[in-house]
């Protein structure tokens, strides 16, 4: 390490953390913040500063923002019956980028694994059987990655609400086995939800 450079390295280590960087990515993105300092890197410093102080989750879905709300929850026109479940926020963003999806969701926050010792209760799932009771949801629309893990998952769902009256579906063609929303294309993503299928 060069002398002087401490904190640069420092901030490129940090950054070679992020998903998809490693050190190499990571040195050429901080070079370039450096390089476009007024530009990017004083407003990035700021938005992050910013969103650091202010990010929630939302306490209805599990989705993130900046209100103990989120913006789709408090939407009364998205209050049409139908629930989206997905594993993680960033799943939920996908689904949101695609425009197809207009009732409301649910973050697990993850799957169940035996593996990991992950059950029913280290995840949202009670959360979510509980807003179906008290939110008449008609349908419950299961868009869980399409691994192992994520199946079981969608199977325990499904079963817990066997007898309850409420549809459950799941996405259908388009989403490749081992497949994960946050690396589909928006198009894929809508023609999946639109052919759902009953699980």
């Amino acid at each position: 390490m060069t002398r002087g450079t401490e904190d640069i390295e420092a901030l490129i280590d940090i950054m070679a953390r992020l998903p998809g960087l490693g050190p190499r990515s990571a040195r050429r993105a901080v070079l370039h913040l450096i390089k476009k300092r007024a530009l990017l890197m004083q407003p990035l410093a700021e938005a992050m500063t910013h969103v650091a102080a202010t990010a929630q989750q939302c306490v209805s879905c599990g989705n993130i923002g900046t209100a103990q709300v989120c913006p789709i929850c408090i939407d009364p026109g998205r209050a049409n019956g139908q629930i989206c479940v997905v594993e993680d926020v960033a799943d939920l963003w996908a689904m949101e980028r695609g425009h197809a999806f207009s009732g409301r969701y649910h973050v697990l926050g993850g799957t169940l694994s035996a593996l990991d010792d992950i059950g029913p209760e280290d995840l949202h799932i009670p959360k979510l059987l509980t807003r179906i009771r008290e939110d008449a949801v008609t349908e419950v629309i299961l868009a869980l990655n399409a691994t192992v893990d994520g199946q079981t998952t969608a199977h325990y769902i499904a079963g817990e609400l066997e007898g309850t009256g409420v549809s459950v579906s799941s996405l259908a063609q388009g989403v490749p086995v081992g497949g994960e929303l946050d690396y589909l294309d928006d198009g894929t993503i809508s023609a999946a939800l639109r052919a759902r299928k009953a699980f």
